[in-house]
């Protein structure tokens, strides 16, 4: 197979490491901490059993391309119960907190991979040069299902959002 890297401004920017998730397979349940300077940890799939899962992959929520695709996941599912948006990043766990306090959006989950980058590398988002989490977009069915997939090849572009809604949409 051959390397994976991610784009930067249409230039190669850093290799990725951990393999891409397919359409069809089990998630791989993995842990990142939550709660400021909790040292819990929350299992993306384990503590989301049973809900249609966005798993929302972001660099880091001090930019504004990530700020406005984690509102935009969280705005859009919001009158889901069975749905549950996650965010990964490697912003440490204070700063997510921070984050949802100032956005109006205390509610959303926020998982820090800031620890081990346990997430990234089970979902094969890690940038591996400055170690923060490539953008992506994983939808998981209520048994653990990978439903839709969208590693977006450049760390300045959004995801997809349509064909998100449509993904997230055709399991409810």
């Amino acid at each position: 197979m051959s390397e994976r890297i991610v784009l930067l401004k249409g230039k190669p920017f850093s290799p990725l490491l951990g393999e891409e998730v397919t359409v069809g397979q089990k998630a791989p349940a993995a842990a990142g901490r939550t709660g400021g300077f909790s040292t819990n940890t929350f299992d993306v799939i384990k503590d989301t059993e049973g809900k249609v899962r966005v798993l929302n992959f972001i660099p880091s929520l001090n930019t504004g391309l990530c700020d406005a695709q984690t509102r935009r996941f969280n705005e859009d599912m919001a009158g889901h119960d069975n749905v549950v948006v996650v965010t990964i990043s490697a912003d440490l766990p204070f700063v997510q907190s921070n984050w949802c306090a100032t956005s109006g959006l205390e509610n959303a989950i926020m998982v820090s991979d800031a620890f081990n980058m346990a997430i990234a590398d089970a979902y094969g988002t890690h940038i591996q040069d400055i170690r923060l989490d490539q953008r992506a977009v994983v939808v998981v069915d209520a048994e653990g299902v990978v439903r839709y997939k969208e590693y977006c090849p450049a760390i300045d572009m959004h995801p997809d959002f349509d064909a998100v809604h449509a993904a997230v949409h055709a399991l409810v």
